[in-house]
């Protein structure tokens, strides 16, 4: 098996010494454009990588960063790493992700592993039983962490979410505005956190409207559990009109579900999303929804994790994104509103 080339292969090739060659590939030293050029072409030649791990050990710094996270396969997820990654790459850090999948064990090995390999810095979703043991582990290593959308750990780490209760009170008084008065909430089955806060908005707006209380219909956000529970939550709800739901992949899979049961979203049941991933605007219709715009998001909590690695003595932080109602095709006039 060919060895992997090294720096004195580079530094030899380019005719240089290798502190010269180590110099150009770290970007750093008074070199001439014309060194550079032939320790750059020389590298590019021998298929030369430059050894981040062993640089890191070199100077105390990794310059990695760790995303812990819960599906990756939704959209919403996907943008965010996306967002996180493009700015973290822009200020010379790489982003290693893996799915803990809500398991806290599972999570507990991520952890591990990102300790183990040193990383820079952690970001990460706390599973839905994350243990103190778990949080005073990151607390006892020094890696600087940001936790998103989930606030937990008794206030020991930067915190980047949403202003979910808010949110969903202001879906919630719009439907009521369009004359909806039998609402329900559907997606989501974790009993705390992110889902339990936009459960609270919508039955805040209900009690303060004198209407009836929110009908909540568990299910996974994703579009195929959508589609299939939207027509068991009718049928065991027949008055609900307005649906407000978890996030935009249950609403997509419920739209989809309303059209093979004859319904139009928008007309005979309004239907509200949450984030406004890329497909909510080219859905069919185009979802209603409450958008946080998640590549933007992920940009925002890349920026907190660099200001706790340039300033990991600064006081903990806590930044709440708000909601913007995003207003398509798939919420309307309450049917008895429409015949009068």
């Amino acid at each position: 098996m060919e060895q992997k080339p090294k720096l004195a292969d580079v530094a030899r090739a380019a005719n240089v010494s290798t502190a010269t060659a180590s110099q150009v590939l770290r970007g750093t030293g008074r070199i001439s454009e014309v060194t550079r050029k032939r320790v750059l072409s020389a590298a590019k030649k021998l298929n030369y990588v430059r050894d981040g791990r062993a640089a890191s050990m070199r100077s105390g710094e990794n310059r990695e960063i760790g995303f812990a996270v819960h599906k990756i396969s939704n959209p919403f997820n996907a943008e965010v790493i996306s967002g996180v990654s493009d700015l973290l790459e822009t200020e010379g850090y790489l982003v290693s992700v893996l799915d803990s999948n809500d398991d806290a064990n599972r999570q507990r090995r991520n952890l591990e592993a990102f300790i183990q390999s040193s990383r820079g810095g952690l970001l990460w979703v706390p599973a839905e039983e994350t243990d103190d043991a778990t949080y005073d582990l990151l607390k006892a290593h020094g890696m600087p962490a940001v936790t998103f959308l989930r606030r937990s750990g008794k206030g020991r780490f930067d915190h980047v979410g949403i202003e979910n209760a808010a949110a969903t009170e202001k879906a919630t008084r719009y439907l009521a505005d369009l004359g909806h008065r039998h609402i329900a909430y559907l997606g989501g089955t974790a009993g705390f956190g992110v889902r339990v806060e936009r459960i609270e908005g919508c039955r805040k707006a209900l009690s303060e409207l004198g209407l009836p209380d929110l009908v909540v219909w568990n299910c996974p956000d994703e579009k195929t559990s959508g589609l299939v529970e939207i027509s068991k939550l009718l049928s065991a709800h027949p008055e609900v009109t307005g649906v407000i739901c978890n996030g935009d992949m249950v609403a997509i899979g419920a739209c989809s579900g309303l059209t093979r049961m004859g319904l139009s979203p928008g007309k005979d049941i309004s239907v509200v999303g949450f984030d406004d991933v890329q497909d909510a605007a080219i859905a069919t219709p185009p979802l209603t929804t409450l958008a946080v715009s998640p590549y933007q998001l992920g940009r925002k909590l890349a920026r907190v994790v660099l200001e706790r690695i340039t300033a990991p003595d600064m006081p903990t932080a806590v930044s709440l994104v708000p909601a913007e109602l995003v207003i398509r095709e798939t919420t309307g006039p309450a049917p008895e509103r429409r015949r009068e």
